[in-house]
């Protein structure tokens, strides 16, 4: 098991921007040191020639053709738009 200090678990508190009571410093220390040594652990498996995996069912994306189209529905398209004008989404000025 990897050993992590009182100062270190303080130091990785500050990092993550959570308050860590003094007292719960020890405590997290030895947490912090548990999840390392599950990681070593892990690094002993044998992964040679074992695909990653992306999920753990088996699955292949549906496609479509890649075809540029023009959309052919501007009234739909913008029909979602708060405000439209002329054809296009209109948006507040934000540059002046």
């Amino acid at each position: 098991m990897s050993e992590i200090d009182a100062e270190t678990a303080r130091r990785v508190a500050k990092l993550a921007r959570i308050a860590v009571p003094e007292e719960r410093l020890a405590p997290l220390a030895e947490e912090f040191g548990r999840i390392l040594g599950f990681v070593e652990q892990l690094n002993e498996v044998d992964v040679e020639g074992v695909e990653p995996m992306t999920g753990v069912t088996p699955m292949r994306l549906k496609r479509r053709e890649d075809v540029v189209t023009s959309g052919g529905m501007p009234d739909r398209i913008l029909k979602n738009a708060p405000e439209a004008r002329e054809g296009f989404f209109a948006v507040p000025k934000v540059v002046e």
